[in-house]
């Protein structure tokens, strides 16, 4: 058991199996942690070890942690403050004090989704408008939702406010996971909750990936397949793009290499943080054209990645860095972060990677997450479902909020 926290949040690690006294006692204590009046969310994650009794432990952490509003989902690996809990992770539990909040929590289905008949579908669903809401956290089952078709929905319905959050881990083999709300337990559909009144979302969406070679422009595409970018065949400008390399980038690269399409054209320059990155699914050199894991458009700006795990340290830390001084001076009450199963220990070599890194600039942060199957954040105004990434979502306080304190419990 383990407990940590901040004025306006608390994290706990149980790493316990189910034992009903013991978690309740262990709800309270980390109740008591939290020096403020009462909760406003609390975020759980478990292991599926849990399953069994997933409902009945949402039941003892929310009496015992007295939460009015819990959600959260299955993963095999956890975060928690600076730790990233890759085997035999247990539980972790967060909860949060959000001064003049207003949040509120949606579920929905496939069927919601092949029933969808427009931006104005989600408005009724869930009850919030846009202009009610600054921001969506979402956990989702990866294996029973066509989360593309879904996403896409939801930014016709709330862009560009960000939708950030992770798609739930589990058994893999039965392809099995659990999302959570309150006491309901999910094996299918998602968990959004809008996050509204005085606070709002940060996101940091770190793709793992640094710019190589210049910005084109894509002149003939074909669905998934680009046959010129700049007018000339789409295979010479990739192979031109690596050749150029440094001896030592270009064995970097080799295997590595990923195409960066941009998410908002309307900028006069594109930085780092700019591109979505998606898979470099082959190429052939005699048509010259490239196939990619995307449906780029006629004009839409490109630029080449290479993905290993000194370019994705890299780019968390500038991500990260830009961010911490964007938001000087702005209340953060904690953050939630999710990584991609890809990443950790065996992509970094070393353990707590993400997790630590995010301290590094934020700490001491209330941190909780998981390790995702998919990774939700925005680029451009736009939010995408990401993979190898790492999606940090910061719970901060609106800008045109004077700052108060909280006074503690006596």
């Amino acid at each position: 058991m383990r407990i940590g926290g901040s004025e306006f949040a608390v994290t706990g690690h149980w790493a316990g199996g189910f034992e009903e006294r013991g978690l309740e006692q262990w709800a309270g204590q980390l109740r008591k942690q939290l020096r403020t009046p009462q909760v406003g969310l609390g975020l759980v994650f478990m292991t599926p070890r849990f399953f069994p009794y997933a409902a009945e432990v949402l039941e003892i952490l929310r009496v015992h942690g007295q939460i009015p509003l819990l959600t959260g989902c299955s993963s095999q690996g956890l975060i928690v403050e600076d730790r990233e809990l890759e085997e035999d992770a247990g539980l972790v539990l967060a909860l949060y004090h959000f001064p003049g909040a207003e949040l509120k929590a949606a579920t929905f289905t496939q069927g919601q989704v092949e029933a969808a008949g427009g931006p104005s579908y989600w408005h009724e669903q869930t009850g919030v408008a846009p202009d009610q809401t600054n921001g969506w956290l979402v956990f989702a089952d990866p294996f029973h939702i066509d989360g593309e078709s879904w996403l896409n929905d939801w930014n016709r319905a709330y862009a560009p406010l960000p939708i950030v959050g992770g798609l739930a881990g589990g058994e893999q083999s039965e392809q099995r996971t659990q999302v959570y709300l309150n006491g309901e337990v999910f094996e299918e559909g998602g968990v959004a909750v809008s996050f509204g009144g005085r606070v709002g979302l940060a996101s940091v969406i770190s793709q793992g990936c640094t710019p190589i070679g210049e910005t084109w422009t894509i002149t003939k595409v074909e669905h998934n397949l680009i046959h010129e970018i700049g007018n000339r065949p789409a295979y010479e400008v990739l192979a031109e793009t690596f050749n150029r390399l440094p001896l030592d980038q270009r064995k970097r690269a080799q295997n590595n290499l990923f195409v960066g399409l941009v998410g908002n054209e309307y900028q006069e320059e594109f930085h780092r943080g700019d591109f979505v990155i998606r898979n470099l699914l082959g190429g052939d050199p005699l048509s010259g054209i490239l196939a990619v894991g995307a449906l780029p458009r006629m004009g839409q700006s490109l630029q080449f990645q290479c993905r290993d795990a000194a370019a994705a340290t890299e780019d968390l830390a500038v991500l990260l860095e830009r961010t911490r001084r964007r938001l000087s001076g702005q209340q953060v009450y904690g953050g939630c972060l999710f990584t991609c199963n890809g990443r950790g220990r065996r992509f970094f070599g070393v353990p707590n990677h993400d997790a630590a890194l995010t301290q590094r600039h934020f700490g001491p942060l209330a941190l909780t997450g998981f390790f995702a199957n998919g990774e939700l954040g925005p680029v451009g105004g736009r939010s995408f479902l990401h993979g190898y990434s790492a999606s940090l979502v910061l719970f901060v306080r609106k800008q045109d909020d004077p700052p108060r304190r909280v006074a503690a419990k006596r």
